[in-house]
C-alpha cells in the first residue's frame, strides 16, 4: 500500500464516539430531532410521505440550492454545488485545483482534513498560524511568509476549529491579499458561520470578496443536523462545473430525501429557528465549562471561543494530551479531542454546545481524572 497520512482525529472518532457513555468529542450542537425538524406543519410531513426515493440531482435539487444562495452575496444557483458534507466539498476541490507537487499555504490549527489530504497526495504544504497568546488573533505577517509565488491555495477555516476564533475584517483582507498577490485560491471552510456565541451577525464570507474563493458550508454544525450529510461548495460558475466533475467520482449526490430535508431547514423561517436553537446551546453550554474551568484555573486556561460549540483549552498537566484522553475514555467513558490531533500538545478540545444533564455529568467524570492527575 502507498504511505497514508490518516485523519487522526476522525479515525478516533469512527472508533469510539458510539462506544462511550459521554461523547464531548463532536463539534457542532446536539443533534435536532425529526419531529424538532419537521415541527407541527402537516403539509411538510405529508410532502415526505410521497417522496419517491429516486436518485436526486447530483449537484443538489434546483429549490436547495436556491436557497444556499440566499446566504452568499451575488450568489446564483450555478455558484453552488451540494455535496455528502463539508468533506467531500473540501476533498473534491482540492483534487479539481491541485496536482501532486503543488504549493498549498494552511492555516493552523485547524480541522486538519486539508492538511492530510495535501499530504496523501504529495501537496508542497506551508503553514500559517493564530496565535494563542494574542487571542488567536492571524499572524498576518506568518502568512506573509507562507505565501510564495508557488502558492496556488491558500486554505482558513472561519470561524476556526478548533479555537472558535472569528478572523476580523482586517485579517479577512490580507488573506484576500496574500491571495491576490500571487493569484491564488482560497478555500474558505465556513461550517460554523451562524452558530457564533458573542453576536447575532452571521460571520461575514469569504465568498464576493475576491474573485478566487471556494466557501464551503454544511448543516451539520451551526444547524445540528449532522445526519443529513448535506454540504455545498460556492464558488465561480465553471469552477462549480470542475468540481462537479470530481464530484460523480465520489459520491454522485446526496440522497434525495436529505436534499428535501435540507430544503426545509434552509426555508426562511425554519433556519432561523435552528440558527437561533444552535446559539443557545452554545451559549447555555459555554457558561457551564466556563465556570468549571474557572473552578479549575490552576490547571486550565482557555481564549474564550467567538463561535463554534467546543472550547480549546491549554492544560497543566504532566500528561500528553493523547495520553490524556485515552484515560478518560477507558476510565470513565467519556471521549474529547486531544491537541496533538491539531498538533498542540497539552491542549483538549471540549464539545458544550449540549443539554445540562448531559454535559455536567460528563464534566464530573473528567473533573475525577484531572483530580487524580493534579495530586
Amino acid at each position: 500500500m502507498p504511505q497514508f497520512q490518516p485523519f487522526e482525529m476522525e479515525r478516533m472518532m469512527s472508533r469510539f464516539e458510539q462506544e462511550v457513555e459521554y461523547n464531548l468529542s463532536e463539534s457542532g450542537v446536539h443533534p435536532v430531532l425529526l419531529s424538532e425538524l419537521l415541527g407541527d406543519d402537516p403539509d411538510a410531513i405529508k410532502e415526505l410521505l410521497a417522496l419517491d426515493l429516486n436518485y436526486a440531482y447530483a449537484n443538489g435539487t434546483p429549490e436547495l440550492r436556491n436557497h444556499i444562495t440566499k446566504l452568499y452575496d451575488d450568489a446564483s444557483e450555478e455558484n453552488i454545488l451540494v455535496t455528502v458534507g463539508a468533506a467531500e466539498a473540501n476533498y473534491i476541490t482540492i483534487r479539481t485545483l491541485l496536482s501532486e507537487g503543488d504549493e498549498i499555504a494552511v492555516m493552523l490549527p485547524n480541522y486538519m482534513q486539508i492538511w492530510g489530504i495535501a499530504k496523501n497526495h504529495k501537496l508542497s504544504v506551508r503553514e500559517f498560524h493564530l496565535r494563542e497568546d494574542s487571542g488567536w488573533a492571524l499572524d498576518v505577517d506568518g502568512l506573509r511568509k507562507a505565501v510564495t509565488p508557488k502558492t496556488r491555495l491558500i486554505a482558513v477555516c472561519n470561524p476556526d476549529n478548533p479555537t472558535g476564533y472569528i478572523l476580523t475584517d482586517a485579517e479577512m483582507k490580507a488573506v484576500c491579499d496574500a491571495a491576490a498577490s500571487v493569484g491564488a485560491w482560497i478555500l474558505a471552510d465556513e461550517v460554523y458561520s451562524g452558530a457564533e456565541r458573542l453576536s447575532d451577525q452571521q460571520t461575514p464570507s469569504f465568498f464576493g470578496r475576491y474573485d478566487k474563493v471556494i466557501a464551503v458550508g454544511s448543516l451539520s454544525k451551526a444547524y445540528g443536523l449532522p445526519g443529513l450529510r448535506i454540504g455545498w461548495a460556492v464558488a465561480p460558475a465553471a469552477t462549480i462545473d470542475e468540481i462537479w466533475k470530481r464530484h460523480e467520482y465520489t459520491t454522485l449526490s446526496a440522497t434525495r430525501l436529505s436534499n428535501a430535508l435540507a430544503t426545509l431547514a434552509l426555508s426562511p423561517s425554519v433556519r432561523s429557528r435552528l440558527i437561533a436553537r444552535a446559539r443557545k446551546y452554545i451559549r447555555d453550554g459555554y457558561a457551564i465549562l466556563e465556570n468549571w474551568m474557572k473552578d479549575r484555573r490552576d490547571i486550565f486556561d482557555m481564549v474564550p471561543p467567538q463561535a463554534a460549540a467546543i472550547g480549546f483549552a491549554r492544560y497543566h498537566l504532566d500528561i500528553n494530551s493523547t495520553e490524556f484522553t485515552e484515560r478518560l475514555r477507558k476510565e470513565k467513558s467519556v471521549l474529547i479531542v486531544p491537541g496533538d490531533h491539531f498538533g498542540l500538545d497539552a491542549h483538549l478540545r471540549v464539545s458544550f454546545g449540549l443539554p445540562h444533564d448531559y454535559l455536567i455529568p460528563a464534566l464530573d467524570r473528567m473533573h475525577e481524572l484531572v483530580a487524580s492527575l493534579a495530586t
